[in-house]
């Protein structure tokens, strides 16, 4: 069983994850990881009601990192997850519909839109 309250948040950029814990820590604990190719293990330890994943993180993108969490769902590695993007630019839109994300938000971080998002996106989880 998920735990409800985490929310896995992947960036490598420390602006961005005070953006997001500014927005969502009222609502979640908020986890970050620093490593597109740490989400999977994140989330077997945290079992997050929902992830974000930077488009940028370091070593693995957030397309990577969502493409991956889909593959291990339909594995039926892990169980099925929330994962938001933040992407950098509108353009990027088609990349989050192709990775299969559940929704997205175009950078710079709208605290409350972001809040309404994921929290609507979860909360019948």
């Amino acid at each position: 069983m998920g735990n409800s309250s985490v929310l896995l948040v992947a960036t490598s950029v420390e602006r961005t994850y005070q953006e997001v814990e500014a927005a969502l820590s009222g609502d979640y604990d908020v986890v970050r990881i620093q490593a597109g190719k740490d989400v999977i293990e994140a989330i077997h330890v945290h079992e997050p009601a929902a992830i974000i994943l930077d488009l940028q993180i370091g070593n693995m993108g957030g397309v990577a990192a969502c493409l991956e969490v889909r593959l291990e769902s339909r594995a039926g590695r892990i169980s099925d997850q929330k994962v938001f993007l933040l992407l950098d630019r509108e353009a990027d839109i088609f990349l989050a519909k192709e990775a299969d994300a559940d929704g997205w938000f175009v950078k710079p971080i709208d605290p409350l839109a972001l809040q309404h998002l994921v929290v609507s996106e979860t909360i019948n989880q």
